[in-house]
């Protein structure tokens, strides 16, 4: 059996479909309130900050991938997210269960360094500390080998259905309620996205090849990197219809932050718009040469034919 732990969430949901696809039907769906995603998948509601609840989570999986997510409250994930985390290595520990840790960047340089599984550690803001602790406290439990696990690190998402992203909420949610498009900071630095799907995919990849275990690995993104002004105009010839976009300064975000709570947990993570997002995701590409990476093109027609057929 393979267990999702935070199944619910678009990740969580992509990765249940891709194993029912190609790996196994022997699924178990956890969160706080599970729901089926396949027809024969097994359900389990549980507050994994419970450790009792996470050790009954994992029993009996072969693999457990860890996908959860909590809201965009800083106060929060300094609350609960490591110790979610220490009780699902200690639930896979006492199971004997190989984990797949599903990361973001957040705990990376917000620079134009070329990112890669060997960059250094170093967080903007509070965000980025709890992703670092959660990160090396997993690493050390693989360096001592008390654990089989492996990372699988992804940048900044776009994607279909209910992605939840910067520009999905700034970019497709604007097309959507027919508004003007936004850009934070700067239209004109490198993006690096990862489609939704790519990403849930790569992950079911990983952690069914067990020669990779013990590992970071960047997760696949389109390798022609476009800046926001790029990506509009893409989006604009795919819609046929030219988007007009402003983009936001520094200073609005500031504003925004003493009266808006979204607006406020967002401005820690505004530093990597000002830069060149450059991940570098060549180690899975040569391990994986077979995997078909969603182009910039192929992943906004699809937005766009969901879109229009929810109209």
């Amino acid at each position: 059996m393979q267990t999702i732990l935070g199944a619910n969430g678009q990740i969580g949901e992509e990765l249940a479909r891709e194993l029912a696809r190609n790996y196994t039907s022997d699924i178990r769906i956890v969160s706080r309130n599970a729901k089926k995603v396949n027809a024969t998948d097994r359900i389990f509601s549980a507050d994994l900050s419970d450790r009792e609840k996470a050790i009954e989570a994992v029993k009996g999986s072969e693999i457990a991938y860890f996908t959860l997510g909590l809201p965009m409250d800083t106060n929060l994930w300094e609350k609960q997210f490591s110790i979610i985390l220490k009780n699902v290595i200690e639930a896979c520990k006492i199971n004997g269960t190989k984990l797949v840790f599903f990361d973001n960047t957040y705990m990376y340089p917000q620079n134009n360094e070329v990112l890669t599984e060997h960059t250094q550690f170093a967080p903007v803001g509070r965000k980025g500390n709890v992703r670092r602790e959660m990160a090396e406290m997993l690493l050390k439990e693989i360096k001592a080998g008390t654990i089989e696990a492996v990372i699988c690190r992804a940048p900044e998402f776009y994607g279909p259905g209910k992605t939840q992203s910067i520009t999905n909420s700034l970019i497709f949610n604007a097309i959507k309620e027919d508004k003007k498009l936004k850009v934070p900071l700067r239209d004109d630095k490198l993006r690096s996205l990862i489609w939704t799907s790519d990403a849930s995919r790569a992950t079911a990849l990983i952690g069914n090849t067990p020669d990779v275990y013990g590992q970071t690995w960047h997760l696949p993104v389109d390798d022609n990197k476009l800046t926001y002004e790029e990506f509009i105009a893409l989006t604009s010839q795919i819609y046929g219809k030219e988007f007009r976009y402003s983009v936001i300064p520094n200073l609005a975000f500031t504003i925004g932050s003493f009266f808006n709570k979204n607006a406020k947990e967002l401005k820690e993570l505004l530093p990597r718009y000002q830069y060149d997002n450059l991940f570098d995701d060549s180690k899975f590409r040569k391990r994986f040469p077979e995997f078909k990476v969603t182009t910039y093109r192929q992943g906004i027609e699809q937005i766009k034919k969901e879109q229009l057929a929810a109209k």
